[in-house]
């Protein structure tokens, strides 16, 4: 994941040519973003972003360049030169051999250093493909999906670029995450027990209609700002879908409705059955609980509305999804199989992330520089913190003489609202193979919350060992720095997080 300096090399850069316009494309390798990716380049020359170097795939309208998006500096040397940026990213998966965050704490990192990165570069527009929100459902009542997604819209304008949201609700194509659950339970099940939430209406759309509605929005100065809803021509319920998909199968399936599966238990009977990863179903799921429909006063002409029925659009999906495996069953058969070594993860790295409630008047630098005053005073006599230099902390525990960590303040990487400490040193920390391992306190913007991050850090432990020790440890003080920090807000008798820490957002 260490990118942060990544860029392709001058010999291999397409040669652009003027009168196009310029467009970064994230999530480029992506199951939505490749086939818009095939789609831009008729009108467009195309900044694709991957998270691995492909600058072999560059060709006279696309140039790649390998970016991770958790490093600010990356995120701005990736969005140079361009004019328009769609926005693709979702950090539902693992990001790290060891990942210790929740999928919405991801996102909104990388959505702020994204429209950072976008201020900077001067772009004129980013385009971010989001989901329905349901009418009159309150915030904190949403799914933790749909919350993340109208906070990481809600990221995206906060620094001056219009955003132009596209809100889809499930998206019918070959790949992906929902449309994929739907047609493995079909598939697999030839009885169907339904709980309630497969009731609830949703208005599908084809993937296809979702590409034209993204590039319909480019450059249009009428959408800047606003959120338009997409929809298919079909208004069905989860029930309705998976009854269509078994016809284009030519599957005879039974459904028997039942009110007695909650959520919680849906949620594990669709990740065992699909045996599709937890963290992808889980979040998704919860979200089916909601109406998703195309509100009238989202509608744009010519935009939202889908022209490819449900049943089409299945019908293509499967028949696509047919094709991709008999092409991935060619390939492994005429590449030699990599072993398991090489198949896991090359980098034993780790990636963690907490979030916590600063009291009022306080920023990201301030808490930065308070969490290593208050490290040293969280356990007295076993843990000390020491700064021999200005901006050089030095992390001691009882009994041992060197230090287990050294964290370097950078303050040409640092402002009010993003504090960044490097990992230079230490007996817990193999800082010559990891440069970029780090410590960062980021605000988001327009609100009392930091995101306290490690990015890159690769521990000097034996990784057992790490993952069961130092790894738990580390959240037990992220939890007792959240804890002190909510005891400083109570004493001086501010108001509570849940109103507190929350920004408006107009859906």
């Amino acid at each position: 994941m260490n990118s942060s300096d990544n860029r392709p090399g001058s010999t291999a850069e397409p040669s652009f040519t003027t009168h196009r316009p310029r467009i970064v494309l994230t999530g480029a390798t992506g199951y939505i973003g490749h086939n818009m990716l095939n789609q831009l380049v008729r009108d467009y020359d195309v900044i694709a972003l991957s998270r691995h170097n492909r600058e072999e795939h560059n060709s006279e309208h696309v140039e790649w360049r390998a970016c991770d998006l958790f490093s600010m500096s990356a995120a701005d040397e990736c969005l140079e030169g361009a004019d328009y940026a769609i926005y693709l990213v979702h950090s539902m998966m693992p990001t790290a051999k060891l990942t210790q965050a929740k999928f919405e704490d991801m996102d909104i990192i990388l959505a702020d250093h994204f429209a950072r990165a976008a201020r900077k570069n001067g772009i004129k527009q980013i385009i971010y493909l989001s989901g329905i929100i349901p009418e009159h459902v309150p915030r904190e009542q949403l799914s933790r999906h749909l919350r993340s997604r109208l906070e990481v819209e809600q990221v995206l304008g906060s620094y001056g670029v219009p955003v132009t949201t596209i809100r889809a609700g499930l998206i019918v194509g070959p790949q992906g995450s929902s449309f994929p659950i739907l047609a493995r339970l079909v598939r697999r099940l030839p009885v169907m027990t339904l709980p309630e939430w497969t009731r609830t209406m949703t208005h599908p759309i084809a993937l296809s209609d979702v590409l034209n509605a993204i590039q319909q929005s480019i450059g249009s100065p009428q959408l800047y700002s606003r959120a338009i809803d997409v929809g298919g021509p079909d208004v069905m319920t989860y029930k309705q879908m998976m009854e269509k998909t078994a016809e284009v199968m030519h599957k005879r399936r039974t459904f028997i409705d039942i009110p007695l599966l909650t959520i919680g238990l849906s949620r594990l009977w669709v990740t065992l059955v699909t045996q599709m990863p937890r963290e992808m179903v889980y979040p998704l799921v919860e979200s089916l609980a909601h109406p998703m429909v195309a509100h009238a006063d989202h509608h744009v002409p010519g935009i939202s509305d889908g022209k490819v029925t449900f049943e089409d659009a299945a019908r293509i999906a499967l028949e696509q999804e047919s094709q991709q495996q008999h092409k991935q069953k060619q390939r492994q058969h005429s590449k030699p199989k990599k072993s398991s070594a090489t198949a896991a993860a090359a980098v034993s790295d780790v990636r963690s992330i907490q979030r916590v409630l600063m009291p009022k008047g306080k920023n990201a630098r301030w808490a930065g520089s308070y969490y290593m005053d208050w490290l040293g005073r969280f356990l007295p006599g076993i843990v000390r913190t020491e700064q021999d230099q200005p901006g050089r902390y030095r992390l001691y525990v009882r009994f041992l003489r060197k230090p287990i960590l050294e964290l370097t303040f950078c303050p040409k990487r640092s402002d009010a609202e993003r504090a960044v400490y490097y990992i230079t040193g230490g007996a817990f920390a193999r800082t010559k193979e990891a440069h970029e391992g780090r410590l960062e306190f980021q605000q988001i913007s327009g609100t009392r919350e930091c995101v306290i991050a490690i990015h890159d850090y690769l521990p000097s432990l034996p990784w057992i060992l790490y993952k069961f020790t130092q790894a738990q440890v580390h959240l037990l003080v992220m939890h007792a720095f959240r804890r002190h920090l909510l005891r400083l807000i109570a004493a001086d008798g501010q108001d509570h997080p849940s109103s507190a820490s929350q920004p408006s957002h107009s859906q």
